[in-house]
């Protein structure tokens, strides 16, 4: 498992971070650690989730993965 520290766009609310966190932990591979306005940390295994896939679920929840680290 990685653990990755991931900077989103678009948050600025409880709404926003129970969809955040709701969409990354629906990608199978995926540990939600913690979600906050603008920021979220996971674990996931790489062999089998990307930060492609990640950054397609931040998007599905209608924001915007600006960053990650």
């Amino acid at each position: 498992m990685q653990s990755l520290k991931l900077e989103i766009s678009g948050m600025s609310c409880g709404h926003c971070v129970k969809a955040v966190d709701k969409a990354l932990s629906k990608v199978d591979g995926v540990t939600v650690q913690s979600v906050g306005v603008g920021e979220a940390t996971v674990s996931f295994d790489p062999s089998r989730a990307t930060s492609q896939q990640l950054a397609e679920a931040v998007a599905d929840a209608g924001f915007q993965l600006t960053g990650s680290h």
